[in-house]
């Protein structure tokens, strides 16, 4: 297990969920390697925004530190990126109350 927990957010599980089996598989290994290690890929725009590619999508994460955990926001093609990127970026308050919501569930489970 990994330094870090990774989580969904459920814009992320809705999206997630329009894809094939094999896709899905893919994010599964991109939560493993986010979780030993968050900053593998470049920043956008800032350290803590960042994105995955595989194939002509790209996954859309968000890292708290000082919470050990990221948060996986958006799935896009590469068409629709800097939409995304603007939409991640002004729902920043609603990611952060919903991961914090997310593990508060966790800690009393």
């Amino acid at each position: 297990m990994g330094k870090y927990r990774v989580y969904h957010s459920s814009r992320f599980d809705r999206e997630l969920s329009k894809f094939a089996q094999d896709f899905q598989k893919r994010v599964d290994k991109i939560e493993d390697q986010l979780s030993n290690d968050p900053y593998t890929s470049g920043p956008l725009s800032v350290k803590w925004f960042r994105e995955k590619r595989h194939g002509r999508h790209r996954i859309y994460y968000l890292i708290y530190q000082y919470l050990e955990a990221v948060i996986m926001v958006a799935i896009s093609e590469k068409k629709d990126q800097q939409k995304v990127i603007n939409t991640v970026k002004f729902l920043l308050d609603f990611f952060r109350k919903e991961l914090e919501t997310l593990i508060d569930k966790e800690d009393f489970t």
